[in-house]
């Protein structure tokens, strides 16, 4: 029996507000996240040890990202949202200026500890999509989840042409500057978390949140499994094919440049569709709104094998972006429906440890594949994952219209 300490409070109206907020923070955590994206495997391929480790710093900040998740859940839960946000952005900032202080030092090592550090930023930045659902209405919560995401379309202006503006600008210093704006843009968004009205914990919530159902019994639930599993192939690819993108068209003889606009609209890309994909979720259901979001994952994949030039990048990066928005916002959406509110710390902190736990892993492929095999398995390998996820989604849309297997 739910008690009243435990019932969930809905304010759409405060939620709305929250959104606007949460968004404009995504747009500046994003531009962060792009930075690193961008230039990392290409400023491991210049000060790195050799070739195969030129992905390492971009895969450090992904296990970053990943080992962040729980401290990031266990802070919210403790000590409210905000408090996870200004322990976030204050690493964010830390990490920018660490990076800037490594690529003037040439020090592979440091650059590899600045991007850790941005990764715990990540980790933090990818609850501001849970935190929009707080208070809003189950009828809310697909388009407040997705309206935040939105946010990121401005990510994949802003990243790339600050990285475009600032790159040359201490030469011989390649991404210096960058990464030192970086750092400021961390701390403006510290800024515009402050002024959002998130609920703090209170006593009996936090008392609460100890009484809910243990995670092993949420994570066997069909629904979390392929959730998760669908979330982890989106992303995943998603970043195996990002981060080798930037440094393969270089490899291909392209500009600096070239890759910097393919990156801007491939973030453009993530996030644009975001401002539709909470109401295609809640007319056609979440299980076919990710089954289409890996089916335009392929099609990036099928692109990618087709050619070399800048215009098969590019149109292949917009492809894999539209397919990701799909695919990881409609499968957390169905993560939101698995878990009670007093349990949603500790299952989205789940979630996302089991998404970026393996995209590092993905992200570290990326950069041996490119290396030892070349662009071409990049994108191959994406097809199995795929095929996984859709037969995943086919069985528990089935064992859903069968209750009684379900049970």
């Amino acid at each position: 029996m739910t008690t009243a300490a435990e019932a969930p409070v809905y304010d759409d109206r405060s939620a709305r507000a929250n959104v606007l907020k949460l968004a404009a923070a995504q747009a500046l955590a994003g531009a962060n996240s792009t930075v690193i994206m961008t230039t990392g495997a290409i400023v491991g391929s210049i000060i790195g040890p050799a070739p195969q480790y030129a992905t390492i710093p971009v895969t450090v900040f992904v296990i970053g990202t990943a080992l962040g998740t729980f401290p990031a859940g266990w802070i919210a839960q403790a000590r409210g949202r905000k408090a996870a946000f200004y322990v976030g952005t204050s690493c964010g900032f830390t990490g920018g200026l660490i990076g800037a202080v490594a690529i003037y030092a040439g020090s592979f090592a440091l650059f590899c500890l600045a991007t850790f550090i941005a990764g715990f930023y990540q980790a933090v930045a990818h609850t501001f999509r849970f935190a929009a659902t707080d208070t809003a209405s189950p009828a809310f919560r697909p388009k407040a989840l997705s309206w935040v995401m939105a946010g990121g379309v401005f990510s994949g202006v802003l990243g790339p042409q600050m990285v475009n503006w600032t790159m040359d600008l201490w030469q011989p210093y390649l991404f210096m500057v960058s990464f030192f704006v970086q750092g400021l843009i961390a701390m403006a968004c510290m800024a515009v978390l402050s002024t959002t009205n998130l609920p703090k914990p209170s006593a009996a919530a936090t008392k609460a949140a100890g009484k809910g159902r243990p995670l092993r019994e949420i994570a066997a639930q069909p629904k979390f499994i392929t959730a998760a599993l669908c979330a982890m192939v989106s992303y995943a690819l998603m970043n195996l094919v990002m981060t080798s993108a930037p440094l393969a068209m270089r490899m291909c003889g392209h500009a600096l440049t070239d890759a910097n606009w393919g990156i801007q609209w491939h973030v453009v890309a993530m996030f644009l569709p975001s401002f539709w994909t909470g109401s295609l979720i809640q007319k056609f259901g979440a299980g076919r709104v990710v089954a289409a979001g890996l089916a335009l994952t392929a099609i990036a994949a099928i692109v990618g094998l087709m050619g070399v030039t800048v215009w098969h990048f590019w149109i292949g990066l917009i492809f894999l972006g539209v397919g990701w928005n799909l695919g990881f916002i409609g499968a957390s959406s169905m993560v939101v429906e698995t878990h009670r509110p007093e349990e949603r710390n500790r299952v989205q902190a789940f979630n996302d440890f089991l998404v970026f736990g393996t995209m590092a892993v993905a992200s570290f492929s990326s950069g041996q594949i490119l290396a030892y095999s070349g662009w071409d398995l990049v994108n191959w390998v994406a097809f199995p994952p795929i095929a996984v996820a859709l037969a995943a989604l086919v069985v528990s849309g089935a064992l859903r219209r069968a209750p009684r297997l379900a049970r």
